[in-house]
């Protein structure tokens, strides 16, 4: 039976996206199985994104989950702990539909992300047959290498007063399909951590969402999991990405209501 690259290779989520929908995702931390993927998609969410710079986990454990995933029906990103070829390209290869790039405060940086994640003549990304996202099928490399691109994101956060210094520029850069603001880290440069409602916050947002809509690029909402509020007016805004939480929170948060509940009981 003869399959085309376009039966196997979709990224929902630019698909969402190039309909100008709102995207949900949330971040894996804790589980280690690729129960994990079917958990998030029986949830609802569109997406989830393996959180590499927060937990522990190793290069195979992410790429197990990334590659079970879009056999799912969930495809899967992952943000690096760092923003340099033997991470970025091998999440890629593992399975990963997408990456995320944390830290990135100039262009020149954001250029460099692309040029890991992207094939020639848009980056330097080996070429690398029988991937997962292809179910390890033989495609003629030009073929393949195009498909690839054209699904896979490069989202880069900008979570630095650099980077907001330079948002129209890397919003420009070719190859970059998101920014992802991660208010937490900008706030804690402003020298006010966790104070969202500080006037610095939603001027960020709105000059993101403007220059990305100059430039024709999307926008993501991270760090605002507590203020659904905040949330909400960014959306508004039209901002199209958002992170709601990570799997440990979501656990967490579950566990602590349903002790309160029984604890109550005896009241």
């Amino acid at each position: 039976m003869t399959v085309s690259l376009q039966d196997i290779l979709r990224n929902r989520v630019k698909e969402k996206l190039a309909r100008d929908e709102v995207v949900s995702s949330m971040m894996v931390r804790l589980v280690r199985g690729v129960e994990i993927a079917r958990i998030a998609h029986t949830a609802g969410f569109d997406t989830f994104y393996v959180d590499m710079e927060h937990c522990s986990f190793s290069l195979e454990t992410t790429s197990q989950i990334c590659m079970a995933a879009p056999e799912i029906g969930i495809p899967a990103f992952v943000r690096v702990p760092a923003n340099t070829p033997e991470y970025i390209s091998r999440v890629l290869d593992g399975g990963a539909m997408g990456v995320i790039a944390p830290h990135v405060r100039s262009a020149e940086q954001a250029r460099e992300v692309v040029r890991h994640a992207r094939f020639a003549p848009r980056g330097d990304r080996s070429a690398n047959g029988g991937l997962p996202h292809l179910q390890y099928r033989s495609f003629p490399t030009a073929e393949a290498n195009a498909a690839l691109d054209a699904a896979t994101m490069v989202i880069v956060m900008m979570e630095a007063v650099e980077a907001l210094e330079q948002v129209e520029e890397i919003a420009a850069v070719d190859g970059v399909d998101m920014l992802l603001i991660g208010t937490n880290d900008l706030t804690a440069e402003w020298g006010v951590p966790g104070q969202y409602d500080d006037p610095r916050v939603a001027a960020a947002y709105q000059r993101t969402i403007d220059a990305c809509r100059k430039h024709g690029k999307h926008v993501g909402i991270g760090g605002l999991a507590s203020r659904p509020d905040l949330v909400e007016k960014f959306v508004r805004m039209g901002a199209r990405f958002v992170s709601t939480g990570t799997d440990l929170s979501f656990l967490v948060a579950a566990c602590t209501a349903k002790a309160k509940a029984v604890a109550a009981l005896g009241a």
